[in-house]
């Protein structure tokens, strides 16, 4: 597949408010296609049981990715969506190791013992939530179940005020290699909105010890469209951000779903910025970050252009799994934890979403999988077609062909039809044999990525996403 880069336009520019009628609707983020509310509970403990026997009979020497899911939270903030555990009570965690453990085991009698892992990362909740001595304990077993390869990511999800220089050390010497600091502002009454307080300084000592400390690379989350924040606010924001120079930035919208998420209901929706006032805020930190010298990686993520990401973007070697934007092949997905969502050859399966039923599933010595998918040719055939557009932003029609044995043209017939629509609007170019996206296009991909997905059947199944904008 060609490599394209995208040069970004200024978004306050390009979006007007007649695109925004037509195309900022809600839709997937697409880390998956089909996304996870098509998983269904007929897939269970004994079916990823199956799947893993499947890849351990089939000898795959490919590397793993693993995901592990930690879900306590010390204290609550308001724009979260995850699955987390607000609590105090530190000794909580002994009991989740203890079945994280049982767990682990379980997937290594079905998939063997040693398998190669090339990416590993911790989310959460939070997983510095753990102690040194409890995160030494996960590693130590899951370096006892599995090899890491010697240029494997490892990577953990960081809450600055749970950590010190110290700590960072630590991680270290357990073997993590990449960091991801949740900043999300710096400003003073947006953290205070958000219930999330947090100095720039702190955040500072804690990049440059990083820096120190030998950390390949350095991630930093911000969210635009939070309550209190104003374009100004959020341009000083991006000033900060750019004096830390982190090698990476996530740059996501809040997307205020209080009828989905109950900590949201304590956002005023009075407090929430406008819409033009969104799309400014978007405008400016795009372009702050290139006078920094960083590359659009796409929809929500920039790089220093020495960073892998940046490189893997160039090379058209960009991947895109559960944790967004990846420099990995598009590998098996092993997941563990409470609610953790994983991948294995056709099938996706997710965990129990609370402990309770955590915990019950592996006293009975099962894996807790309470839901699944397994993909149809069809599935497949449009999960390429979708992830070509959401990393690349260019399909062409030969390698899809060629991979699944189809005709795109007929195939895909009555799609590419409905994208005359946004080639009016100057989102797409279809090309003889390929779709590109355009630069404009580029800040609307999901909803590009949206006609091409089967099971997005209504404005009702929609409903359940946030706005592409």
């Amino acid at each position: 597949m060609s490599t394209v880069t995208h040069q970004p336009v200024d978004v306050r520019t390009v979006l007007t408010d007649e695109l925004l009628r037509k195309f900022d609707t809600p839709g997937p983020r697409y880390t998956s296609y089909p996304t996870a509310d098509r998983f269904a509970e007929r897939f269970g403990s004994s079916d990823a049981m199956q799947v893993l026997h499947t890849r351990s009979r089939a000898s795959s020497s490919a590397p793993l990715s693993l995901y592990v899911h930690i879900p306590f939270c010390e204290s609550l903030c308001y724009y979260c969506g995850c699955n987390k555990i607000i609590t105090k009570h530190h000794d909580r965690a002994a009991e989740y190791l203890d079945a994280l453990e049982v767990e682990l085991a379980l997937v290594v009698e079905a998939l063997g013992a040693g398998r190669p892992v090339s990416q590993l990362h911790f989310g959460g909740g939070s997983p510095t939530f753990l102690s040194d001595a409890e995160l030494t304990r996960v590693m130590t077993t899951l370096g006892a179940a599995f090899q890491l390869t010697p240029d494997s990511e490892v990577s953990i999800e960081v809450d600055p005020r749970t950590v010190t220089s110290e700590r960072l050390a630590h991680f270290r010497q357990l073997g993590f290699n990449r960091l991801s600091f949740g900043v999300q502002d710096f400003d003073p009454d947006v953290q205070q909105a958000v219930h999330r307080v947090q100095s720039f300084e702190m955040v500072e000592g804690l990049m440059k010890s990083a820096r120190a400390l030998g950390y390949v690379s350095i991630n930093a989350d911000l969210i635009y469209g939070l309550p209190k924040q104003t374009p100004e606010s959020f341009a000083r924001t991006i000033q900060q951000m750019g004096q830390l120079r982190p090698d990476r930035i996530a740059l996501y919208a809040y997307a205020h779903l209080p009828e989905r998420f109950k900590p949201q209901r304590r956002i005023a929706d009075v407090d929430l910025p406008s819409a033009p006032q969104r799309i400014s805020m978007l405008g400016n930190a795009i372009a702050g970050f290139l006078s920094q010298d960083y590359c659009y990686i796409g929809m929500d993520h920039f790089a220093l252009p020495g960073d892998s990401l940046a490189v893997a973007k160039r090379e058209g070697r960009l991947h895109r799994n559960f944790q967004g934007y990846s420099t990995q092949p598009d590998c098996d997905l092993v997941a563990l934890g409470v609610s953790a969502i994983g991948r294995v050859g056709a099938a996706y399966y997710q965990n129990a979403k609370t402990l309770p039923e955590y915990y019950e599933s592996l006293r009975d010595r099962r894996l807790p999988v309470i839901r699944g998918y397994t993909l149809t040719a069809d599935d497949e055939l449009r999960r390429d077609v979708i992830m070509a557009l959401m990393c690349q932003g260019r399909v062409e029609f030969e390698p899809i062909e060629r991979a699944h044995g189809v005709r795109v043209a007929e195939y895909l017939e009555a799609e590419l039809r409905a994208l005359h629509e946004m080639a009016a609007s100057g989102l797409v170019t279809l090309e003889q044999g390929a779709i590109q996206v355009t630069a404009s296009g580029w800040f609307l991909v999901r909803a590009v990525a949206m006609v091409f997905d089967k099971h997005l059947q209504s404005a009702r199944d929609r409903h359940r996403f946030s706005k592409v904008m």
